[in-house]
């Protein structure tokens, strides 16, 4: 049981300071699902970065620097490889055609052992379930709806997925497991996190 947040300030009136109060906030309120470790993933100076600590986010501090409009984010709680194997948390790094893009997962996959060698996806480190999906995406030619659609037609279990590309697009793919978004059209913001509670609390702080 993992949490996802992020936000996305799409009229960029938040300033820095603020937008990085509600980003340890939502992590910190998200630790209820999973301490093992935390990351975020977002574009800066035209390179999509990825941020992860084998640590629960009351002791990882996240900031963001000037500029940076859309973060997505993970806190985890281990069912597949070992978290102080920093490779093995979320957010994952993918590329396709020489673009980078950042995948984090909640959930648990059922097939991802059969899937690698069904669709003879190539070994790698990565010990958990959900790295699967990155290794599924990366063998298309291109990073859309419909490749992301055809990544969670393939794996079996439970899921919510989200994806930052290095363009600034982040897409939220539901299965069955929570997802809560809240749009705060006035001041051109989306919040998100894996449940509604998380973000009430987050948000009364």
């Amino acid at each position: 049981m993992c949490s996802l947040f992020g936000l996305i300030d799409f009229k960029e009136c938040l300033s820095t300071h603020t937008k990085n109060k509600i980003l340890n906030t939502l992590a910190r309120e998200c630790q209820v699902r999973g301490t093992d470790a935390t990351g975020i993933a977002y574009n800066f100076n035209d390179r999509l970065r990825i941020y992860k600590r084998p640590l629960p986010a009351r002791k990882m501090k996240i900031h963001i620097p000037h500029g940076v409009n859309v973060v997505m984010g993970h806190t985890r709680m281990t069912t597949q490889g070992n978290a102080q194997f920093n490779q093995n948390n979320h957010p994952f790094l993918g590329k396709i055609d020489g673009n980078c893009f950042a995948l984090a997962h909640n959930g648990v996959l059922w097939n991802d052992k059969e899937l690698r060698m069904e669709e003879n996806l190539p070994l790698t480190s990565v010990e958990t379930d959900s790295y699967v999906a990155v290794q599924l995406l990366e063998q298309q030619k291109s990073l859309d709806i419909q490749s992301i659609s055809e990544m969670a037609e393939l794996v079996e279990g439970s899921f919510v997925f989200t994806v930052l590309d290095d363009k600034n697009n982040i897409y939220f793919v539901k299965g069955d497991n929570p997802l809560a978004l809240y749009h705060y059209e006035t001041c051109g913001l989306y919040v998100y996190a894996s449940t509604e509670a998380i973000l009430d609390r987050a948000l009364m702080r």
